[in-house]
């Protein structure tokens, strides 16, 4: 009877993978507008999100919470700092695959989760284990061989990860859900947004209205954002942090594979070293989570 209720518990890891996919191949969707402003993008990326997520926040039932955030002045405050952190991060990452530097935001995503373990530990009291403390260390000496070699990107691979990781602290110490967190963030950034867009199409120098594909993948953008955060919330109820955090490097992978071998974008000896030294780090990581996983669980 034990193992037929085991077996019969919901399983998060193709919800996991759907979102990471979608992440991984999400620089071939804004590769197909990068005939469009960056910040154009982005402002009709937050304002079709907004329909999207308010549907699927009525069949979820989450209509109520979205609503009583408007009513708590500090989750508020912090969820306009997390959107803020958001768009900017959306921002720079459009603009680096637009600029043909796919490898630099995969760069960026790959050294998310050690920037993560710092500001655990410089915000949130957390100790560094011995094994993440070798992680970070391997990591720098990787960053800091792109600083000869190229800087002019390396801002690119930091902010990156430095808003979004930025961002996740937020939303961690934050008590809302995802969804309506996101749908009031985007809600926040909506006056904005709109602001943009219509100045783009005063001037005509958007993308919005030109032709049938440019509006409809413009449109799409809402849910490219919200269906894998969707996914990504699901597989996080499902399933470990530390199984999801195996997971979470798929995305950068993908980016990565996409911007040698579809894209070209040239990898010098320099680039590979830090990307070799970055997975070394995060080899090192994951058997650390694993570890403390296991260690957790007897």
């Amino acid at each position: 009877m034990t193992g037929k209720v085991e077996s019969a518990k919901p399983n998060g890891l193709p919800h996991a993978l759907g979102a990471y996919v979608i992440w991984g191949f999400v620089p071939v969707y804004f590769k197909l507008l990068d005939h469009v402003p960056p910040v154009e993008i982005v402002a009709q990326r937050i304002l079709w999100s907004i329909p999207l997520l308010l549907v699927i926040m009525y069949f979820r039932t989450q209509l109520g919470e979205y609503l009583a955030i408007f009513r708590h002045k500090a989750h508020l405050r912090n969820l306009f700092a997390s959107a803020t952190l958001i768009a900017v991060n959306w921002l720079i990452y459009i603009w680096a695959v637009s600029t043909d530097h796919i490898l630099a935001a995969s760069l960026g995503y790959y050294l998310n989760p050690l920037v993560n373990v710092l500001l655990g530990r410089m915000f949130l009291g957390e100790r560094l284990r011995p094994l993440q403390l070798v992680a970070v260390a391997v990591a720098a000496v990787g960053v800091a061989i792109l600083i000869g070699d190229a800087l002019d990107t390396l801002w690119v691979s930091v902010s990156l990860a430095c808003s979004f990781g930025l961002y996740g602290l937020i939303r961690k110490i934050t008590p809302v859900g995802s969804v309506p967190g996101l749908a009031v963030e985007t809600t926040l950034l909506a006056p904005l947004s709109l602001a943009a867009a219509l100045w783009f199409a005063t001037q005509g120098t958007g993308g919005f209205g030109d032709d049938f594909e440019t509006t409809g993948l413009l449109i799409l953008a809402g849910a490219v954002t919200a269906i894998p955060l969707l996914l990504f919330a699901t597989a996080a109820r499902r399933m470990s942090y530390a199984s999801l955090g195996f997971v979470q490097y798929l995305a950068p992978s993908i980016a990565f594979l996409l911007g040698v071998f579809v894209y070209g974008e040239p990898l010098s000896t320099t680039k590979l070293a830090c990307f070799i030294l970055i997975w070394v780090s995060i080899a090192i990581f994951c058997v650390d989570a694993l570890r403390t996983y296991r260690g957790v669980r007897v």
